[in-house]
């Protein structure tokens, strides 16, 4: 057997390995990253654009009127972009490349509407990267059809009410490894207060 037939399986076995230590790398740089919500935007209760509403009190009656005719017909949509800060620590000697995020939102500890995010996000070492999350759900369907309460858990989802809500998403990252994408084996939460 000659020398190169002998080192055969032990170069092939290499070169197994080095994607495998690849992925673990990349696996592990995403495991370092800080996932926390920055901010909650573009919030539309029933239509009613909620950018230029601070409380309950400051809908005019047209937009209130068209509030409560919605809870009355037994929905009240809220949309809104959820949008996370993905830091990566500056000691990380990797980047980390999510390539997409599967996520449920929790409203005070009610689980409400379920996606995925799949827009592919490069996280260099020291940097932080924004993952916007659009969400709609009908908050009649999850918490009841009380106008005035509900109307209040819209405005605070937006951060325009006066009572804060605990907005949570359970959240399974996949990273693209040079194996093909890998998934977290569970899920992190992700906690916010919204509202003041």
């Amino acid at each position: 057997m000659s020398r190169f037939a002998r080192l055969l399986p032990a170069v092939l076995g290499l070169f197994l390995l080095l994607p495998g230590c690849s992925a673990i790398q990349q696996i592990t740089a995403l495991n370092q990253v800080d996932f926390r919500v920055n901010r909650l935007a573009d919030g539309l209760l029933a239509g009613v654009d909620l950018n230029r509403v601070r409380s309950y009190n400051d809908l005019n009656p047209l937009d209130a009127a068209r509030l409560i005719a919605t809870v009355a017909r037994g929905e009240l949509p809220l949309g809104f972009t959820v949008h996370l800060d993905a830091s990566n620590p500056s000691n990380n000697s990797t980047a980390a490349r999510l390539l997409q995020l599967d996520w449920t939102l929790l409203i005070d500890d009610t689980e409400t509407v379920s996606g995925i995010f799949n827009d592919d996000r490069l996280i260099n070492p020291g940097q932080t990267a924004d993952i916007p999350i659009s969400m709609e759900l009908d908050l009649v369907r999850f918490f009841g059809s009380n106008a005035r309460d509900i109307i209040d858990l819209g405005l605070n989802l937006a951060g325009a009410g006066g009572n804060p809500a605990r907005i949570s998403l359970r959240a399974r990252p996949t990273v693209n490894t040079a194996l093909g994408p890998i998934s977290y084996p569970g899920y992190i939460t992700i906690s916010h207060t919204v509202g003041r």
